[in-house]
């Protein structure tokens, strides 16, 4: 576990990447060449997968955020092949492992332009998995509608 300012300095970036390495070291209350440091660390450490914005969707033409929810029955062979399609196909932002909801075992956070581009993801997805999928269900998202909160890492800090 690294030192307490390099988890500080973990948590100004959550709250905004964007800030330069000075003033991030103004309120970490260390030197800028300590943040530099820090931050390669943590990158080397494995604590910053990437730095990335988090978009409108809505204003790039996604109308969708599906929660797909599979019970699969897979061999650790097929498994493989599948956790390397899903990590070409970008419509797909997050998969995992787990477990819950009536014996789901796989969790797909989709995101599409239209229910029309929903329905053949899940058709597409249907056929690439075959016969390997005991059960799915979907919770759609609406990004047309009101968002309570919107996705964001700025306030784990707080937890």
């Amino acid at each position: 576990m690294p030192k307490q300012k390099m988890i500080d300095l973990l948590y100004e970036l959550m709250k905004n990447s964007n800030r330069s390495d000075r003033e991030l070291a103004k309120v970490v209350r260390v030197s800028q060449p300590t943040i530099t440091r820090m931050r390669k660390n943590l990158e080397k450490l494995g604590y910053i997968h990437e730095y990335t914005i988090i978009p409108a969707l809505e204003k790039l033409g996604f109308e969708i955020i599906a929660l797909n929810f599979l019970s699969v029955s897979i061999t650790p062979e097929q498994a493989k092949e599948i956790h390397e399609r899903v990590l070409k196909n970008p419509k797909i932002l997050f998969s995992s492992s787990g477990e819950g909801l009536n014996g789901k075992t796989l969790l797909l956070v989709s995101i599409h332009k239209s229910f029309t581009d929903f329905s053949a993801f899940t058709r597409k997805l249907r056929s690439f998995l075959d016969l390997k999928v005991v059960s799915m269900e979907s919770f759609l998202v609406s990004l047309k509608t009101d968002v309570i909160k919107h996705f964001s890492f700025k306030d784990l800090e707080r937890i």
